[in-house]
């Protein structure tokens, strides 16, 4: 088993969620008493948090690539980012080190592109829905992406950053994605990719109207098939 290495912290849920589900999938693949081998390096969302200017993206850039830095360094082979947002400058990160980064939209590309679901809806942070940093890699596997609503990227943002981030998952938050998620399908999509970890809090991803691509899984997946391929 290679040593995967988590850069985490964005938020803790995810980070936690990102562990339980390799674990997971790692037990699955061998026995139960099997721990996945991994590292984590766990940053602090609080200086991350409300990134609007390029400034404030250089020096979380500046950060993410440290903590890649340090996970190369204590031994990790390969490494995963658990806030699909934090792609953003993912190149930039990806040159820091000389370990492979296993990127969060190149596997949902692939994954949403053997489905053959048509016309998919992307949820999620802000900058993942409206920016092309994110999108255009999961377009690039030959996947279709309906535009973003605009008239609902603040509302589920800030579902996400005020309650989700901080553990919280209110009847309110779930009541308001379903109805998202059902206009989303009278709109003409095929499925949902649920670009957040933290929106699972919130959408049950195995029970809903329409199929629903969770983006932590899939990373999950093939960071450990990864882990598990022979060099």
């Amino acid at each position: 088993m290679r040593k995967l290495g988590l850069i985490g912290g964005m938020s803790w849920t995810s980070t936690r969620a990102y562990l339980e589900e390799i674990n997971r999938l790692v037990r699955r693949r061998t026995t139960p008493r099997t721990t996945a081998e991994t590292l984590v390096d766990s940053i602090n969302f609080s200086e991350l948090h409300g990134l609007g200017t390029e400034a404030d993206w250089d020096i979380a850039t500046s950060q993410l690539a440290q903590s890649a830095k340090r996970l190369e360094t204590a031994g990790a082979e390969g490494l995963i980012i658990c806030a699909n947002s934090m792609h953003r400058h993912f190149d930039v990160i990806a040159d820091a080190v000389e370990v492979p980064i296993i990127h969060a939209a190149d596997c949902i590309g692939r994954e949403v592109a053997k489905s053959g679901n048509a016309s998919l809806a992307l949820i999620g942070r802000r900058n993942v829905m409206t920016e092309s940093f994110f999108r255009q890699r999961i377009v690039a596997q030959g996947v279709h992406l309906m535009a973003p609503d605009m008239n609902n990227v603040a509302s589920i943002d800030r579902i996400i950053c005020e309650e989700l981030m901080a553990g919280k998952a209110s009847r309110d938050a779930e009541r308001e994605l379903k109805t998202i998620i059902t206009q989303k399908e009278q709109a003409g999509a095929t499925g949902i990719i649920l670009a957040c970890t933290e929106l699972e809090l919130v959408v049950d991803v195995k029970a809903n109207v329409l199929p629903i691509f969770d983006s932590t899984r899939i990373h999950c997946a093939a960071a450990v098939e990864w882990m598990f391929e022979e060099t």
